[in-house]
């Protein structure tokens, strides 16, 4: 069969966009790739940002800079897509450039909601998302003052993880009862709280920064916090980071009158409702495995699979079956993995030692298993996750006993 050709122009240069490209050439697309990224550097590998942004060096290249040249893939660095015409099958890039397309794809991801608040644009007050983002929280947390998390998710407790290994205090202020509200289950949000102020971390929970306060030359120093029950306190920090969330970068597609709902609307190929326009990564809202609804699943293993996705949806092959939904985070010694989506009521067992950092939460509802969260113990991770792939009925009490082998609970 004669390899596909014709242009694929993809907006985006994040991992998604790159790993794409990188999938389309080792599958064997012969026209021309061509992609646009917004921010000077090549694709990287963004959860490094979080977790390692201490460490030198940040800059963890998806591939060697030079691979894209070598493979024939236009990376245009520093230069956006402002507007798609669908009918004409065309893009505007941000130098007034036209560029026709047969297959467009867009990576575009998600852009960090921000605090409303007095001071939130103060020296010393910053998001993280980017490389330039990590490499200004480096440059400041270098300096050894305290700093605030404000947002109790994985990319807060990352950074303040990061920051309690290398002696700086942190804070973590959550306006919710516990951390990880939205994305854990309340068994592993109340083991990483304790596991974080065993080692220092000072974590508030129901709190909200209503405020941050200037010091001397206008440079932050402190978050102004209040409580459930109206009591107010300033918590003392050089830096602080805000991670309330990502709202999907979806306004291009928008415009273009593409079906959006809280992301692009794509199906299981990575379609949108244009059959020659494309949706990947985190600005997606897109089907998973076992959920009778879309949503949008904010990962690098989604990310890689939707990249899989569009690459078959173009070179006209069968798709893989959908994953099994997974995520990874790393704080102080714990290797967490995580798998399945938790949602509406569901029981817990737990295997091994949370109070030891090694353990297992089979999270199952009506037999069914429907999520596991895991740390060091990757074997249960992976029998977890097959579980979960196989929608295989459970014991629980089986679950929870040291002596049942999970090989066997796993069929394998």
């Amino acid at each position: 069969m004669t390899p596909p050709r014709g242009r694929v122009v993809v907006v985006g240069a994040g991992h998604a966009g790159g790993t794409f490209v990188t999938l389309l050439r080792q599958a064997g697309f012969a026209g021309e790739v061509v992609v646009f990224g917004d921010e000077p550097d090549p694709p990287y590998h963004r959860p490094p940002l979080s977790k390692e942004f201490l460490t030198d060096p940040l800059e963890r290249w998806l591939r060697a800079p030079g691979f894209y040249a070598e493979q024939g893939v236009a990376l245009r660095l520093g230069e956006a897509v402002v507007a798609v015409d669908r009918r004409a099958g065309t893009v505007t890039t941000s130098r007034g450039e036209s560029l026709a397309y047969d297959h467009l794809v867009l990576a575009t991801g998600a852009a960090p909601r921000q605090l409303a608040v007095p001071g939130a644009d103060l020296d010393g007050v910053q998001v993280l998302r980017s490389l330039a983002d990590a490499r200004a929280l480096r440059d400041r947390v270098r300096t050894g003052g305290p700093v605030v998390v404000v947002g109790g998710g994985y990319v807060g407790l990352e950074v303040a993880a990061a920051a309690r290994g290398h002696g700086v205090a942190a804070t973590v202020i959550e306006r919710e009862d516990r951390v990880l509200a939205r994305v854990a289950s309340p068994a592993l949000s109340a083991i990483l709280r304790d596991y974080h102020v065993a080692r220092g971390t000072a974590v508030l929970t129901g709190q909200t920064v209503r405020a941050f306060d200037a010091g001397p030359g206008g440079r932050l120093r402190a978050a102004l916090v209040t409580d459930e029950a109206g009591g107010e306190r300033a918590v003392p920090c050089s830096v602080a980071v805000v991670g309330v969330g990502a709202a999907p970068r979806d306004d291009l597609a928008r415009d273009a009158g593409l079906a959006c709902d809280a992301g692009v609307i794509v199906d299981a190929g990575a379609r949108t409702s244009d059959s020659r326009v494309l949706a990947i990564g985190d600005v997606t809202s897109r089907p998973v495995r076992a959920l009778a609804r879309r949503m949008r699943l904010e990962s690098i293993p989604s990310a890689v699979e939707q990249a899989r996705q569009a690459v078959a949806t173009i070179m006209g092959t069968a798709p893989e079956e959908l994953e099994v939904p997974w995520f990874w985070s790393d704080q102080f010694d714990l290797k967490l993995k995580i798998a399945g989506v938790l949602s509406g009521p569901y029981e817990t067992a737990v295997r091994g030692d949370p109070g030891a950092g090694r353990f297992a939460l089979f999270h199952h509802r009506d037999g069914e298993l429907v999520g596991v969260e895991t740390a060091n113990s990757a074997g249960a991770y992976m029998a977890g996750r097959r579980m979960l792939a196989a929608r295989r009925r459970v014991d629980p009490v089986r679950l929870a006993d040291p002596a049942a082998g999970l090989h066997e609970l796993a069929g394998v």
